[in-house]
């Protein structure tokens, strides 16, 4: 159990590093709203982060 946690969180880490170099700080408060919404099961606050992270998106592409 505790490796699978480990492994987890490694991903979790990259994949904000990667984040927060492609799309700067913008990316990381729409990565943690996201996240945090999602623990807390709040949609609005989930629903903002995913709005955020889409827009960054659709404007690098």
């Amino acid at each position: 159990m505790p490796l699978i946690a480990l492994v987890i969180a490694a991903v979790a880490i990259g994949f904000e590093q990667l984040v927060q170099w492609k799309y700067g700080p913008m990316g990381i408060i729409a990565f943690i709203a996201l996240s945090i919404g999602i623990k807390a099961k709040n949609t609005t606050l989930s629903g903002i982060g995913a709005v955020i992270l889409v827009m960054l998106l659709a404007q690098s592409g």
